[in-house]
């Protein structure tokens, strides 16, 4: 008998035996059962769900804690952090001034120094001729070694520093030349021919127009430097400050709101917090506040005074070789007016300049150790002008040979104007020297204020953070 229409295909659509080889029945396997829905609705990403799960915790009294507990540990953090790392960068840059702007500015001072005293040393010793006495040509070999071997000091510490390499580069090409021509003037002075005084005078020129502004430029640039790293030490944290009090409102909210809700005065934990951070943040201002104090005493009691007194020596020198080659040139080489003797007229100016020079040391010395020696070196100038104006009359009457050891002394003659120079140029030196001293106590004063101070604050910031977390955690714990 025949099945009805479609009952074969439906019996053979159903998942129910079919006959398989050796009589075995074959089933369909079951479709996988549909994954299941997503948690919340739709597009929801982690952040979202991390905020909502966070506003669900605040809506209850431990939940807030611990948002409160977690925002109070990681402030004292963030501020112990910022107050490491801004007492770092301070105490760096007081190192600096101390340690390579300040020595770097004092090394350029000295180039500049030891250049022009060798020019006057030269012309010195140009004068005595075949008498030239040994010490004044140590003196000369001296100052030109000495400023050979601070330019390779300066080239190898000058850093990126451009100006200061450039400066440099000019002095360390035209110095040789400088020597050079030194030794020609001193070769033909010693067989008598009037050609040694054109060499030295073209040696002298140079030194004028090229050594001695380079390192003007170059003792400038490190100045400046001395004055970034300067600034940079003395500026105040307000970063850290600023944190420090905003920690402490949170702090005292905290506290505030503890009291509200349990009635208790205290919470160990917090006050522990509070005072650590506290004793962070009064550490802080008040060593910053003392290193800045030295700092400033050390700029205004001591760089300056240096500053002057540097420039006194220097006019001094350049003084010194004026009147030197006053008596070499004997009017050849006149000055803008073409009326006046050149080295006359900047033995004039350069006079004026040590005056206005030594009577500011003066003012700025603050203890006898530092106003005796520029009082001596005003004395100085008075015998110099005075015996300079004697051996000028006797040149200008005619009488050279009356008026040179007026200048640089000889066994009748020993209150020259030569041993007057000596005694100014001694007396600054010392000048020099005490406020040298002065500076570089100051300084590290201003140091020894931010010392500890990084350790300090990293040890209690991380002691208050655990304390805040603790305290936090006591509350806590009476809702279990």
């Amino acid at each position: 008998m025949r099945a009805p229409p479609g009952e074969g295909a439906a019996a053979r659509a159903t998942p129910t035996a079919r006959a398989g080889r050796g009589g075995r029945v074959c089933r369909a396997r079951p479709a996988p059962p549909p994954p299941p829905p997503p948690d919340g609705p739709p597009g929801r990403t982690a952040w979202a769900e991390g905020v909502e799960r966070l506003r669900e915790a605040a809506t209850t009294e431990p939940g807030r804690l611990r948002i409160i507990g977690a925002v109070l540990a990681a402030l004292i953090m963030l501020f112990g952090t910022v107050s490491v790392w801004e007492i770092s960068d301070r105490a760096a840059a007081a190192d600096d001034v101390v340690g390579r702007s300040q020595p770097l500015s004092a090394d350029a001072a000295s180039i500049y120094r030891s250049l022009a005293d060798a020019d006057t040393t030269s012309s010195s010793g140009f004068l005595l001729g075949a008498q030239e006495p040994r010490e004044v040509r140590q003196r000369y070999e001296k100052d030109i070694a000495n400023a050979s071997k601070l330019l390779v000091s300066a080239a190898a510490n000058t850093g990126g520093n451009e100006d200061s390499r450039r400066q440099i580069t000019v002095l360390s090409e035209q110095l040789p030349r400088y020597t050079g021509l030194i030794e020609q003037a001193r070769a033909t002075n010693r067989q008598g021919l009037p050609l040694g005084g054109a060499y030295l005078r073209y040696a002298n020129e140079q030194m004028t127009t090229q050594l001695l502004p380079a390192a003007q430029r170059l003792y400038e640039s490190e100045t400046k430097r001395l004055y970034t790293d300067h600034d940079d030490a003395r500026s105040w944290p307000l970063a850290s400050i600023g944190l420090g009090l905003l920690t402490l409102a949170a702090l005292v909210w905290a506290q505030r709101r503890n009291y509200l809700h349990t009635n208790r005065v205290l919470n160990h934990g917090l006050v522990a917090a509070t005072a650590a951070s506290v004793v962070v943040l009064l550490w802080l201002a008040v060593g910053h506040t003392v290193a800045r104090s030295s700092l400033s005493e050390a700029r205004a009691d001591g760089q300056e005074s240096m500053k002057v007194l540097n420039d006194a020596r220097i006019a001094s020198l350049q003084a010194r070789a004026g009147e030197n080659l006053t008596l070499i040139a004997r009017g050849a080489v006149l000055a803008e007016d073409k009326k006046s003797d050149k080295y006359d007229v900047d033995f004039t100016n350069n006079m004026k300049q040590l005056d206005a020079g030594l009577a500011t040391a003066l003012r700025l010395a603050d203890d006898a150790a530092g106003r005796d020696p520029v009082s001596r070196a005003e004395d100085g100038v008075k015998q110099w002008k005075q015996r300079h104006t004697a051996a000028r009359e006797a040149d200008l009457k005619g009488d050279y040979e009356a008026a040179l050891p007026q200048v640089v002394g000889d066994e009748k003659h020993k209150e020259s104007s030569g041993a007057a120079f000596d005694t100014v140029d001694a007396s600054l030196e010392q000048a020099v020297a005490h406020e040298q001293q002065e500076f570089t106590r100051a300084a590290q004063d201003g140091i020894g204020a931010l010392g500890g101070l990084v350790t300090g604050a990293a040890a209690l910031v991380v002691v208050g953070a655990a304390a805040a977390l603790l305290g936090i955690g006591r509350r806590l714990s009476e809702y279990r």
